[in-house]
């Protein structure tokens, strides 16, 4: 059934904890490769990061518990060479000038493709999978979700610092991940027909090789039966992305719901509403879907829980996810911790500490 089911996919970096620094590690990422790194941990393109992936959840609760055990997993994988993980979707000061390929096929094949995006990955995101029914009821649900993607992005940034410089965003992986042409809201497909027909154009354009490599902000996954959220940063506290699942899965099954076209937004609109929302999240304006208009973040969040309220009340869940939000708005993303730790300290590598400390990572 379409909104019943939910998975986690998060990115993390290696660091040294004792430095804080970003860390290599090939012995990390082969292990990941060859299925020994943990049951739910997966490798990633560079040697400097792992994945994670939880089971099939149900309830808020089963995401909770899962991200705990997936967290966890990430972290003992990592300690098998002296490191551990960092969540958040850029490094608080390390620059790797050199980053090292994970020794795998599938990422020299990204290489050959893409070539320089490919070789210079060093972002992290959160990617969200909802249970959806058929093909039809995800891109139908694609084409009404695209308004509100800016505000789920606005919600969850990790990421203000590159390069070892402050960038000024709260999302600068949404700004980095822009460099890719297969990135960013997807545009209004109609049906599985439209969307299995641009699949095909863009393949045989030479662009993709499959769907599977598409990364849209949201898209239909090509090996399970989910619509797949791709646009968040990964939150580095574990509330945050209990949060980020729960209005992700709610969207999916209100949408579905709907009857009639979808709403129409330019796609000039759209970008700048998920630039908006990638330069200063929740401590800026947003674009309320509703209304075309710009309004405060917090008036934005709460525009979204009160479409997704009377679904949430269904499952039991408007206290706790409620909850969640005023707490989030309360106190901000981890990009304006990060921001506030190194205001206070003036040490780059508390911030590191602060994060490892806050996604309970730290060794």
């Amino acid at each position: 059934m379409t909104g019943t089911t939910i998975g986690v996919e998060e990115e993390f970096h290696l660091v040294d904890p004792a430095t804080g620094a970003l860390a290599a590690s090939s012995q990390v990422a082969d292990a990941a490769v060859l299925g020994q790194a943990g049951t739910h941990v997966q490798p990633e393109i560079s040697t400097t990061q792992l994945e994670t992936a939880t089971g099939i959840c149900r309830t808020l609760a089963d995401v909770r518990a899962a991200l705990v055990e997936t967290r966890a997993e990430a972290v003992a994988a990592a300690q098998t060479d002296g490191l551990t993980v960092l969540a958040a979707s850029t490094h608080p000061f390390s620059a790797p000038e050199d980053l090292r390929l994970t020794d795998a096929p599938r990422y020299r094949v990204m290489v050959q493709r893409w070539a320089a995006l490919a070789q210079s990955q060093d972002i992290c995101g959160t990617h969200v999978h909802v249970g959806v029914d058929d093909l039809d009821t995800a891109v139908r649900v694609m084409d009404r979700a695209r308004p509100w993607l800016p505000v789920l992005l606005a919600m969850t940034g990790s990421s203000p610092f590159h390069d070892r410089a402050d960038t000024g965003y709260e999302s600068w992986r949404t700004v980095w991940w822009s460099r890719w042409p297969v990135s960013g809201p997807p545009e209004p497909l109609g049906d599985a027909a439209g969307y299995t027909d641009v699949v095909g154009r863009l393949v045989g354009a030479g662009l993709v090789p499959d769907g599977s490599q598409l990364y849209w902000d949201l898209r239909p996954s090509t090996h399970v039966p989910t619509l797949e959220f791709r646009m968040g940063d990964v939150c580095t506290d574990l509330d945050d992305v209990v949060l980020h699942a729960a209005l992700c899965r709610s969207l999916v099954s209100v949408l579905a719901a709907q009857d009639g076209e979808a709403p129409v937004i330019r796609p000039e609109l759209l970008r700048a509403a998920r630039w908006k929302a990638a330069r200063a999240g929740l401590t800026g304006e947003l674009l309320d879907p509703a209304t075309g208009e710009l309004v405060p973040a917090s008036t934005a969040v709460r525009a979204l829980l009160q479409l997704l309220g009377p679904d949430l009340e269904s499952r039991g869940e408007l206290a706790e996810v409620t909850g969640l939000a005023e707490q989030l708005l309360a106190r901000g993303t981890s990009s304006a911790r990060q921001r506030q730790v190194l205001t206070r300290t003036g040490d780059p590598g508390a911030v590191v500490r602060d994060l490892l400390a806050v996604g309970g990572t730290a060794p």
